[in-house]
């Protein structure tokens, strides 16, 4: 695992702490290329978890109507959410367990990983989502049959979608920049 150690710096006066000179200050581990958003961090693990929302909802949302089996842009919305769905959740738990045993996440295959992952997934669910708007628009403006269907439904979903490829792309590109930094 790639950690930085903190740089020890000359101090002319050694800090006190409250309560006695005796104790143990222990301070959190310093990684230095951890930005807020990439593996292992807070922030990532944020975005993971709101991926998962989002991908969850509009996997539901279309689910839970009786006509999606009908258009294949509604089917190919439920299986790149449920694609999603799986990645994120996924990528939350490793996440989680970095955070709770200070473990960095740098390593150049578990980022490539990652970078590949990420890609693809969000192509995927960003193809999706567009698919779905087009047929929902198509439903509801040029054929003016929303009565007979579902489009609250379907918009729902494919807004949803579209808000999980939001959160997915942070994750890509940071995930993409660190790679390319190396």
């Amino acid at each position: 695992m790639n950690v930085s150690h903190a740089s020890v710096h000359p101090v002319e006066e050694a800090p006190t702490t409250e309560g006695g000179g005796d104790q143990i200050v222990n301070a959190p581990r310093v990684r230095m290329k951890d930005v807020q958003g990439m593996p292992g961090t807070a922030g990532g693990l944020s975005l993971r978890v709101s991926q998962f929302v989002f991908a969850a909802a509009a996997l539901s949302i279309m689910a839970s109507t009786s006509d999606f089996p009908s258009v294949t842009a509604f089917c190919y919305l439920v299986a790149a959410a449920g694609l999603q769905a799986l990645w994120s959740f996924s990528l939350a738990i490793t996440d989680v367990y970095a955070l709770l045993v200070r473990r960095s996440l740098q390593n150049y295959r578990i980022v490539s990983l990652f970078t590949v992952g990420d890609g693809v997934t969000s192509t995927l669910t960003f193809a999706a989502a567009c698919a779905s708007a087009g047929i929902t628009v198509l439903i509801d403006n040029d054929l003016g049959s929303c009565s007979q269907n579902h489009c609250v439904q379907f918009e729902t979903a494919t807004g949803m979608a579209f808000l999980c490829w939001f959160t997915t792309v942070p994750s890509f590109l940071l995930n993409f920049w660190s790679l390319a930094s190396r």
